[in-house]
């Protein structure tokens, strides 16, 4: 079964920075584009930040600056870095990648189950 799993979230005040990780495990070919969502309470899902395999970056107006999107092929897994957070930033933060797999092969868009990350003093 292939899937994300991601880890790093928590509480953190204003100001504060925080590291995600999100890791794709199972059977897979490969990985092509990667990114982070988050929902906030009340909110819709919105894109924070992509990464394509070849590391060209993308970020959401709200978070440049502040946040770096990185991966690591190898391990198939995608970072987000966040720094100089503010109480908006709060929200479950979700990894998204489109995966290669075999048996049959397919390209799969995969969802990790969400991490909360709390801004907050």
């Amino acid at each position: 079964q292939v899937q994300l799993v991601e880890s790093g979230g928590g509480l953190v005040q204003p100001g504060g920075s925080l590291r995600l990780s999100c890791a794709a495990s199972g059977s897979i070919f490969s990985i092509n584009d990667m990114a982070w969502y988050r929902q906030a309470p009340g909110k819709q899902r919105e894109l924070v930040a992509t990464i394509t395999r070849v590391g060209r970056t993308n970020y959401a107006d709200v978070v440049k600056g502040r946040f770096a999107i990185s991966r690591d092929n190898a391990k198939n897994t995608v970072y987000l870095q966040m720094s100089s957070l503010k109480p908006e930033d709060t929200a479950v933060y979700y990894c998204n990648a489109a995966a290669d797999v075999p048996n049959p092969y397919r390209n799969l868009e995969l969802w990790g189950q969400g991490t909360l990350v709390t801004v907050s003093s």
